[in-house]
């Protein structure tokens, strides 16, 4: 059984549904390390400053974000940690709409639930109101010390949580400047009955063991027939240089009343933090250089 990363509830109405968050992917890219070819020892990533070239101690090095062109203002650990926002160990469910309504651009990251403690039938009555009524549940949850909006929709006997890109991260379809060669596309009955037919003859059911990545396997190959003929270059020892609560769970149908009575319309996303939303203001205009990526 896969080991749970985040331990919480979902929580909608007065109803809680303890869970456990299991991540629903792996990456199995090849991990390529810098390596010093004399020793095989790992090479990792120098502080240097990229307009004098020189070597700076990490006392001289602090966080900002670029306000105008060339001016920074200066963010400490601080007052980051206050932003963060409060792990509260809650799926906190603020809204339902229907699946298709949420473009796909907007999805990101896909994460199993499974009931935890008690939580099981809770789980299911959700679970099937889902299917039953075609909508998914909107929520926020806080991981890794970064608030999530997310959605959650029924899978065959489960529940999955996909994190979703906040609106402002996702860049609108007039980006692409499409023209009318496009939009306003001529087409003949003769070119669509075509490719409805080339649709058709290529057409074939889901299989996903016949799917590979072609690259990774051919590295994968040669490590592997490498190492069988002892290409193996061992590291020498070099010397370090410088030496939230969950809620128990009551009665179903009491809780489901009482949220009943006290129901309010449908909320909006809570906003994310002024701090955060300015962050990403000026982050937009100019985004701060990234660290560079290793060789793939």
């Amino acid at each position: 059984m896969a080991r749970a990363i985040w331990k919480g509830a979902i929580s909608f109405g007065l109803v809680h549904i303890p869970v456990s968050l299991n991540t629903a992917v792996s990456a199995e890219r090849v991990d390529f390390d810098w390596l010093d070819k004399r020793s095989m020892d790992r090479v990792g990533y120098k502080r240097i400053n990229k307009t004098t070239g020189k070597d700076i101690d990490k006392d001289n090095v602090v966080k900002g974000v670029e306000y105008e062109k060339g001016r920074y203002v200066v963010i400490s650990e601080d007052e980051i940690r206050k932003a963060r926002p409060e792990a509260t160990q809650t799926i906190d469910i603020f809204s339902f709409v229907k699946a298709g309504d949420i473009p796909l651009q907007h999805f990101d990251t896909p994460y199993y639930l499974s009931p935890d403690k008690r939580g099981g039938k809770v789980y299911a009555l959700l679970r099937e109101t889902l299917e039953s009524t075609g909508k998914v549940a909107l929520a926020t949850v806080v991981l890794h010390t970064r608030q999530h909006l997310a959605l959650l929709r029924p899978l065959r006997d489960a529940l999955v949580m996909i994190t979703l890109r906040w609106p402002d991260e996702v860049r609108g379809l007039d980006t692409l400047e499409l023209d009318q060669k496009v939009t306003q596309a001529t087409l003949s009955k003769q070119e669509r009955d075509m490719a409805k037919r080339l649709v058709e003859d290529m057409s074939g059911a889901w299989a996903p063991d016949e799917y590979h990545d072609a690259f990774r396997d051919t590295i994968m190959q040669l490590v592997q027939e490498k190492a069988r003929k002892g290409k193996l270059s061992a590291a020498k020892k070099s010397k370090p240089a410088g030496g939230g609560k969950s809620a128990d769970i009551l009665d179903l149908t009491e809780l489901l009343k009482r949220s009943l009575a006290g129901k309010t319309p449908a909320k909006k996303a809570p906003p994310k933090k002024a701090a955060e939303k300015k962050t990403a203001a000026s982050a937009a205009a100019k985004k701060p250089a990234k660290r560079p990526r290793k060789a793939s």
